[in-house]
């Protein structure tokens, strides 16, 4: 007699459909062995059927929209609302943090029957003609069902995939300079990191990133570990309209009209409290959006140093290294970009180029992301809206290059610059000149004081 899921109980069974509907990998995986008839109710068995029809018609996972949809073609009012009542538990679990050994679990189940299938079947053949050759072939496949699909790039035989648009889908930058560069951006599965001293304007910065992903149509959930997400989503304002932001609230009709134009594009800002959020928790924050359909272009955390690290390191440049390597993990599992932002040791504020030395507390950082940018600003950069942008890393072309840049932290107008074109010149010219900023704010102060 063949063996049931529920061995394991009715709440694996439930996280192993969450797994077959968050997982792509997974259903892919398990799809030739996957079979409903192992689930101990008509409810269950009737989702995981649907799981299977969507991946054999559309090669992707399913969503809860498309639930939503086919329960209309049920027509047993009982198995209605008992699907309806087994969603509901699929939605409780989604962030369940023993997904990893169901999904193995769930996997070695359906093998081991799979293979004990076949040594039934082959039993049957000895006894009938004794064809080895068959029993061999009836054996092979069952060893090698549910192994992973995806076995590399064939050199020989995908030239043309090396070469198409496909290769690596981009995220563009609002810096021309930048999207050059990266070949167009960063990419799915790829971390970018703003680098910068506090007060720089990183938060500016990844907002910017959003707003092009945004004027592109593409859907952004933006993660804030220090600012709430009202605020975030007045900087958002500041840069669609070029309207300072503590001037906003006399042009809401302004807004309004501007965002209007946008298109089709979506922003979710989530905000979680300093040092509370973790890996898991944006991973299970994304896993609830994409189960109820929502697609997910870009993701933006503000920022990574402030996360909490989930693997328990007692020193600060571990849970840094751990949290980035995490990030990484997560860009590849999710299959999007993911920017976030770095602070700078205190030095960094006096440097002209900040390089990748100062940044703060550990190497791991710069070694785990894909594209690596500081922002250097200095009291007199900020006094004319310069800085230096410099490129610490880039696996995607030339790196070591500096930038001259306008900076205004009022409006979020950020521009990058060729240090031989004529803005550059004009931006570089007035950093050359900070001393004689410098000069006029010590003699302003100073004449404030005497008075």
């Amino acid at each position: 007699m063949d063996k049931k899921l529920s061995q394991f109980g009715h709440g694996f069974q439930i996280k192993s459909i969450v797994c077959l509907i968050t997982k792509k990998n997974f259903i892919e995986q398990i799809f030739d062995i996957l079979d409903e008839k192992y689930y101990d109710n008509d409810s269950l068995k009737w989702i995981v059927s649907q799981c299977k029809k969507y991946f054999q018609e559309y090669q992707s996972k399913i969503t809860f929209d498309v639930f939503k949809a086919n329960i209309n073609y049920i027509k047993n009012d009982i198995l209605k609302v008992s699907v309806l009542e087994s969603l509901k538990e699929v939605y409780k679990h989604l962030d369940a943090n023993d997904l990893d050994f169901v999904q193995d679990k769930t996997l070695d189940f359906f093998r081991n029957q799979k293979l004990k299938n076949a040594i039934i079947e082959s039993v049957d053949i000895l006894e009938r003609d004794g064809d080895i050759e068959g029993i061999k072939k009836i054996i092979d496949e069952a060893m090698s069902a549910g192994l992973e699909r995806n076995f590399g790039h064939k050199y020989f035989e995908m030239i043309e995939d090396r070469y198409s648009e496909m290769a690596r889908e981009t995220i563009r930058t609002p810096w021309d300079i930048i999207n050059d560069l990266t070949q167009g951006g960063i990419g799915k599965g790829e971390l970018g990191v703003i680098v910068a001293p506090a007060g720089a304007g990183k938060t500016w910065l990844l907002s910017k990133i959003g707003s092009e992903a945004l004027k592109n149509q593409k859907n952004i959930v933006h993660f804030t570990l220090e600012l709430n997400e009202a605020y975030v989503g007045l900087r958002y304002d500041s840069i669609f309209t070029g309207i300072p932001n503590q001037n906003l609230k006399y042009h809401k009709d302004k807004v309004s009209e501007k965002l209007e134009k946008l298109g089709n594009g979506k922003l979710l800002i989530k905000y979680f409290p300093t040092k509370t959020a973790s890996i898991h928790t944006f991973s299970a924050h994304l896993k609830r959006l994409t189960a109820i359909g929502e697609k997910i272009d870009l993701v933006i955390i503000d920022y990574a140093d402030i996360m909490r690290d989930i693997g328990n390191a007692k020193e600060v440049r571990h849970q840094l290294g751990n949290i980035y390597d995490d990030l990484r993990g997560l860009a590849g599992e999710i299959e999007v970009p993911v920017w976030t932002a770095s602070q700078t040791n205190r030095s960094a504020l006096d440097d002209d180029v900040i390089e990748a030395q100062k940044i703060s507390e550990s190497y791991q950082k710069v070694m785990t992301a894909d594209f690596v940018l500081s922002l250097s600003r200095k009291m007199e950069d900020k006094a004319q809206s310069t800085g230096r942008f410099h490129v610490i890393k880039n696996r995607f072309g030339p790196d070591g290059l500096t930038y001259p840049a306008k900076v205004n932290t009022n409006t979020g107008q950020i521009e990058l610059y060729e240090s031989d074109s004529l803005d550059g010149k004009t931006q570089q010219k007035k950093i050359d000149n900070r001393d004689n900023i410098t000069r006029k704010m010590l003699a302003t102060k100073y004449k404030d004081l005497i008075q």
